[in-house]
This record gives structure tokens, C-alpha cells and sequence, in this order.
């Protein structure tokens, strides 16, 4: 009875319940439903109203069932939760099965989505949604910029480290191998020394015997052999013992030079540079390279003659060649520039001469013995020509009354000479005289120009081409008028002391003329004499140096005095410009 009035007891509790409240929590549940709906294009509004009131009903539920509350009081909330989570699951159970976006009552009822329009909703949806799209493609395009850009840094992270990799072993190897060359060229460097010197021993113990050697097998028997037919005249059976001692590629000078000159008579000098030529191809001694670079033509030859010596510059053979041409013999006429170059090409021949160090580059020693000699005789010849004090241009000023006559010398023969007053501006050729020179058959270049007396000191640039064509200067030489007047007027009184005094040769008129010293006074400081002995204890009186017109003597002057009939002679000193004073001179009446 007590289990049947409880279970009664609750059955009317739950009516009682759902007749009180059951109507308005539908009323309420259907109007969440209804805005849950409209509200779907921004959120599932409805699916959290139906979750949120399914989990408010279990936790009612079970407190009324565990008697946590009285059932009378939770019923209600009961009803309330399971009535809104019935109709809120509904309606998000209709939008699932329609795939309505916007709500099923939008879709059911057109003024429900013009709600929605006119509130914002749908607008502010598609905007969201559009904005988001960009915002992620931008995010995509950007992400696969950024993975193509790490991509390409990473191949050529890749790519330098491989090129870092193989140039560092690429330095390795050249290290090794430069090392390994560096070892095998001294080592090659002393055997072709220790050669050269058994090969020299040997040639000259053959060269003692004489005669043809029947079967040669080394190296001075096939230069003994090609030395013997030479002489002979033999000039073929020469030739191919010249080309035998070829192919052992020793490095000697002589053998070469020698069957240079036998391929020039014989082929010319074209085909003297082919067979060198591929003699050079084939060998590695320097001395082969060094004869094929002389049977080129004059300036061809001349540069690779340099090209050798800037390449191997204790090549010591090769600056007596290069004497050679710059020699009179090979030029017939040098210039100054060539006297400078033989100079210095025989002086650092003959420098290698003191320690030994020729003796390596020659087989037959006479050859050497006639170049050192040779050398010392051109280089005694050529005297000081590599002292460039001694051959500059000077200028040698003269003055007249009209202006300056300026005669230049030079320290070789020109083929024009150009000058200019100052720094600055164009040269001015000085023209040519009426003949030609002896030395070089040309018209001779006038060697004097003129400026005005006027001229105030300062600079005289003047630069010649030589014979040769070459330009040489220009050389900035001082001009000072005043000391150039006084250093030409002394020169005078030095050579022609003769005049200074002159007595009067009738000798009645007791008078004694210094007309000569007056008119060069321009380079007198001082003129002490004295009559009958040499006290020098009176003094003349010149007038001072006029510079517009410094040889005239004034009209109030007079270039004479007068001496008793017992003076019979008189000595004179002049004391110059520059300080610097004559001897004394006797003048007898």
C-alpha cells in the first residue's frame, strides 16, 4: 500500500506539475526555438539552447531522484528544461535535415530572411565568410611564397656548400700540387745543373780529340759531331746533330744560338722560328724558348724578349742578348735611349759573372769567355751614358740689346726640337736649319729659339725626338735672366782676357782704355788694379748694369784714363757676380 500510494502520490505531482507550468515553458521553448532560428546564419543557436537544456534536466532529474530537492519544487524546472531542449533540438533537427543555412523559417517564410536582412544577419555572415576566404587564400598564397622562397634558399644553401666544398678541395689540390712542382722543379733545376756540367766536361774533352764521333749516344758528342760538320761546312749532317742534342732538352744557351744562326743561313729567319718553334712545343728547357723568341722581326722580337726576362728575370744569358739589340751593330745609329739600354743590359749580364752564375748555361766555354769579353769592351765604350747628369739638355742664354738669343744643347743628335716658357700650353718646334745633319741625313733642327728681353725669370720646358723617332722629355730647365746676363758676360771676360786694357798705341797720348769690361759689366762685381807691380791696390768705377740695354756704355761715360809716360805695364783682377774671382793678368804698354 505505501509503494502504491508513493508511486499515485508522484503520478499527481507530475500532473499537477505540467498543468501549472507545462504551458508556459512551451510558450517559452517555442519562442527560444523561434529566435535560435533566425539567429542560425551567425551560430547553431538552437543546438546549444537543446544541449544546454538536456544537461539542466539530467541535473534536475537526478537531484529529485536523489532526493536532493523536493519534487515539488523541482518538477517545474524539470518541465522547463525538457520542454526547451524537445523544441530546441527540433528545430536544429529540421535546419540538419534541410541544410538550411539561414534557418528553416527563412526558407518556409520569405519576410522571416527580409528579417534577417534588414537586422544585419545574413549581410554580416556573407561578409565575415568573404573576408575569411580572402584573408585565407592571401594566408595560403603567402604560406606557398614562403615555402617556395625556403625552398629555393635551401638549394642554394646546397648549392654554395657544394661550390665551398669543391673550391676548398680544388685549394687543397693546387696547394698539393704547387708544392709537389715547387719540390720537382728544384729538383729538376739541380740535375739539369749537374748536366749541363758533366755534358760541358765531356764536349770539352771531345773538343781535345777532335774528329767526328762515329755512333754518338749523349748529349756533347752529338754537339761535338754538329761543331765538327759545321766547321767542315757539312752543313747537313751539322743540322741533324744539332736537332739529335735537341731531343735530350738541355738547357744551355750556346748549342742553341749556334744552330739558330746555321737555320737562318740555310732557311732564313722564318724558317728558323719553325723549327724552334716546335722545338719549344716539345721541350721544356727555357733556353729553346729563349732562341725562338730572337728569330721574330725587330720590335715582335724585342717584346718577347721582354715577355721572357719579366717571366724569368735570373735567365742571365738572355740580358746579353737583349744587349744586342740595342748594340751599333745591330742599330748602325743609337740614340741615347739605346746607349742606356745596352748599358744596362751588359752591366746585369756581368753581374752574374762574380758568384759562378753564367757557368750553368754554357756547354762550350768559349762561347762565354767571348761574351764576357765582348761585354766588357761595348760596356768601357758606352763610358758614363747611364749618368743622367751628364747627358741632359742645357740651355746656354745669350743677351743682346733686342732680347735673348737661347741656344740649346743636347746630349745626342734630334730630329726636332720643341719648347715653351712655364708649365702650361703647346709647344713651339723651333723649325730646321738650311742643311741636313751629317749623322742622321735629315734637315738639322734649328738649336736656338728667342724670347724678349722682357722675359722674367722662370721655367723653360724643352723636349727632342731622337734619331730612332723616340720622344724624349720634357726636361724643365731654370731660366733666370739676371744670372743668365751675368754668367754670359763672365764667359766673355774669361775668354777674350786679352782686351780688357788696350794702351794707346801711338803711345803719346798716355791713355789706357778698358772699353771691353765696361760694356760686359754685367758680370762684374769688382775690377782692382794697380801700375807697375801687382798690389792691386786701386779700383775702376763702372757704371752700374743696365738691364734694358746692358751692353751700351752711357754717354757721360768715359772708358779711359790716362798715365804718366813711366808706367810701362798694369795688372788687373776682376772679381765676378757670382763671387768667384779671376786671375790676376798682366797688360805691358
Amino acid at each position: 500500500m505505501t509503494e502504491t500510494s508513493s508511486i499515485g502520490g508522484a503520478q499527481s505531482v507530475l500532473r499537477a506539475s505540467l498543468g501549472r507550468s507545462g504551458k508556459w515553458a512551451a510558450g517559452l521553448g517555442a519562442v527560444g526555438g523561434f529566435i535560435a532560428d533566425i539567429l542560425q546564419p551567425l551560430a547553431p543557436f538552437a543546438a546549444y539552447i537543446a544541449l544546454v537544456a538536456a544537461i539542466a534536466a539530467m541535473v534536475v532529474a537526478v537531484a529529485i531522484v536523489l532526493r536532493l530537492v523536493l519534487a515539488t519544487k523541482a518538477l517545474p524546472a524539470l518541465v522547463f528544461a525538457t520542454t526547451t531542449a524537445a523544441i530546441a533540438g527540433g528545430v536544429f533537427a529540421l535546419q540538419q535535415a534541410d541544410d538550411a543555412e539561414d534557418g528553416v523559417l527563412a526558407s518556409l517564410v520569405p519576410a522571416i530572411a527580409g528579417l534577417q536582412q534588414s537586422m544585419g544577419i545574413v549581410s554580416a555572415r556573407v561578409e565575415a565568410i568573404q573576408e575569411t576566404v580572402t584573408e585565407t587564400q592571401k594566408t595560403v598564397e603567402e604560406v606557398q611564397q614562403t615555402t617556395e622562397e625556403v625552398q629555393q634558399t635551401t638549394q642554394q644553401v646546397q648549392q654554395t656548400t657544394e661550390k665551398v666544398d669543391r673550391t676548398t678541395q680544388e685549394i687543397a689540390a693546387g696547394q698539393q700540387k704547387s708544392q709537389e712542382q715547387a719540390a720537382e722543379l728544384q729538383a729538376t733545376t739541380e740535375k739539369i745543373a749537374a748536366s749541363v756540367e758533366a755534358i760541358a766536361s765531356g764536349f770539352a774533352t771531345l773538343s781535345q780529340q777532335g774528329g767526328i764521333i762515329a755512333d754518338p749516344e749523349r748529349p756533347d758528342q752529338f754537339y761535338h759531331n754538329a761543331r765538327a760538320y759545321e766547321q767542315s761546312g757539312d752543313m747537313l749532317n751539322a743540322r741533324r746533330s744539332y736537332l739529335a742534342f735537341a731531343g735530350f732538352d738541355v738547357d744551355a744557351v750556346d748549342p742553341y744560338t749556334r744552330f739558330a744562326t746555321l737555320l737562318r743561313v740555310q732557311d732564313g729567319r722564318a724558317g728558323a722560328r719553325e723549327v724552334f718553334g716546335t722545338l719549344a712545343g716539345k721541350g721544356k728547357a727555357l733556353s729553346i724558348q729563349l732562341v725562338h723568341a730572337l728569330q721574330f722581326d725587330d720590335a715582335q722580337r724585342i717584346s718577347r724578349l721582354n715577355d721572357f726576362i719579366a717571366a724569368n728575370p735570373d735567365y742571365a744569358p738572355a740580358y746579353y742578348l737583349r744587349s744586342l739589340e740595342f748594340s751599333e751593330d745591330r742599330l748602325g745609329t743609337q740614340s741615347l735611349a739605346d746607349k742606356r739600354a745596352e748599358a744596362e743590359a751588359l752591366e746585369k749580364f756581368l753581374s752574374y759573372e762574380s758568384d759562378g752564375g753564367l757557368l750553368p748555361f754554357f756547354i762550350d766555354q768559349t762561347q762565354l769567355a767571348e761574351w764576357l769579353d765582348s761585354s766588357r769592351r761595348r760596356l768601357a765604350a758606352l763610358g758614363n751614358v747611364l749618368d743622367p747628369a751628364l747627358f741632359a739638355p742645357k740651355l746656354v742664354p745669350q743677351r743682346s740689346n733686342q732680347g735673348w738669343m737661347v741656344t740649346i744643347t743636347l746630349p745626342e743628335s734630334a730630329s726636332s726640337i720643341s719648347w715653351r716658357l712655364g708649365n702650361e700650353g703647346p709647344f713651339t718646334e723651333t723649325g730646321f736649319l738650311a742643311y741636313n745633319d751629317q749623322t742622321t741625313g735629315k734637315p738639322m733642327p734649328n738649336p736656338s729659339f728667342v724670347v724678349p728681353n722682357d722675359t722674367p725669370a722662370g721655367t723653360v720646358s724643352l723636349k727632342y725626338t731622337d734619331v730612332r723617332g723616340q720622344e724624349n722629355g720634357p726636361f724643365d730647365i731654370r731660366f733666370d735672366p739676371d744670372a743668365a746676363l751675368a754668367e754670359g758676360n763672365k764667359q766673355v771676360l774669361d775668354q777674350f782676357w786679352t782686351s780688357w786694357i788696350a794702351f794707346d798705341a801711338s803711345g803719346n797720348t798716355g791713355l789706357v782704355y778698358f772699353t771691353q769690361m765696361v760694356s760686359y759689366r754685367c758680370g762684374i762685381k769688382e775690377v782692382r788694379y794697380s801700375l807697375n807691380g801687382d798690389a792691386l791696390d786701386k779700383a775702376l768705377d763702372l757704371p752700374p748694369c743696365d738691364a734694358e740695354e746692358p751692353y751700351a756704355i752711357p754717354n757721360d761715360y768715359m772708358p779711359y784714363f790716362k798715365v804718366v809716360k813711366d808706367v810701362i805695364s798694369m795688372s788687373v783682377q776682376v772679381t765676378y757676380s757670382d763671387g768667384t774671382q779671376s786671375p790676376v793678368r798682366h797688360f805691358k804698354r
